[in-house]
């Protein structure tokens, strides 16, 4: 049963896979890395079965697992919504090495293109939950530089590996139970823009607040998002620029909500895209405030 149950999960990450209007993110509340691909860039699968892709900027693998539990939902705020679905995972499955200090985890034999397996992980100690985030080194300099600052904090005032790693800009990796990101571009200069292919970020003052995600993002308490899907969205192209309204894409988030969002949150969206009127008695909380604002926001991008 449990194989089958994971059937119609599997299906909707591979349909997502492959539409190229699909971004992706891993990891947690300040420390993420993105996935993307431009439509007609080259892309290779994995070859051990996992689902995903990879280009030459960057990598996606994802398993499967009885215990991954998709989370749609929509988020509106001034001007627009964003949507995507949380992957998600029980607290007690989703844990990861919880590093705090810079370690050597030695020979990455699970990256996504073969010639990438002899590069040396280092975890980064960043303390995240339920993903590693890690750099990937060939470079032999590069390497003895980490190995010796191995067992210091990354963010420590000082710290020779934090402009070591900006200079050479080495893979970037983050890990979660589940799958992986792989970034292969350069690291953007201080204040530059990453654009809309793989790239990561790492944010102090985030990080801080030890969160799993962010507080717009309705999870179910007890779960844990290790990453997010963002499907083509119906009022903007992947690189975030306004676009003319499609209607296709608004149905098929629509059918990923029905599936996979909450059905109270669902159920207000209904009634606000039928312009009916709302039940004060559900309208409570700050996720069926923001359902209800994205749901108005739908309705004005299609002229309602």
């Amino acid at each position: 049963m449990a194989g089958q149950a994971g059937r119609p999960v599997e299906a909707m990450l591979r349909a997502q896979v492959d539409d190229p209007n699909c971004s992706w993110s891993l990891g947690s509340y300040g420390a993420v890395a993105v996935f993307g691909r431009a439509p007609d860039e080259p892309v290779w699968c994995p070859d051990d079965g996992r689902i995903g892709l990879a280009t030459d900027r960057g990598a996606l693998a994802l398993s499967q697992s009885p215990d991954l539990r998709p989370v749609a939902y929509e988020t509106g705020f001034a001007g627009g919504w964003s949507q995507a679905v949380a992957l998600c995972l029980p607290v007690a499955a989703s844990a990861m090495g919880r590093r705090t200090v810079l370690t050597e985890l030695g020979p990455d034999t699970a990256a996504v293109r073969p010639q990438d397996r002899a590069g040396i992980l280092f975890d980064l100690g960043l303390g995240l939950e339920a993903v590693d985030a890690c750099v990937r080194v060939t470079d032999s300099n590069l390497i003895a530089g980490l190995r010796g600052a191995c067992g210091r904090p990354l963010l420590e005032p000082g710290n020779p590996a934090v402009p070591a790693v900006m200079a050479s800009s080495p893979h970037r990796v983050f890990i979660a139970c589940l799958g992986r990101i792989e970034v292969y571009s350069a690291v953007p200069a201080a204040g530059g823009n990453a654009g809309s292919g793989p790239h990561s970020h790492i944010l102090p003052k985030l990080l801080r607040l030890r969160r799993t995600h962010a507080a717009t993002a309705p999870i179910p308490r007890g779960w844990v998002p290790f990453a997010t899907l963002h499907p083509a969205h119906p009022g903007k192209d992947a690189a975030g620029r306004p676009m003319p309204f499609d209607a296709a894409r608004h149905a098929a988030f629509g059918r990923l909500l029905d599936a996979w969002g909450d059905p109270i949150l669902v159920g207000l969206r209904r009634v606000i895209m039928r312009g009916e009127a709302l039940n004060p008695a559900l309208v409570d909380g700050r996720f069926a405030r923001l359902a209800i604002r994205a749901a108005r926001a739908q309705r004005a991008a299609m002229g309602r």
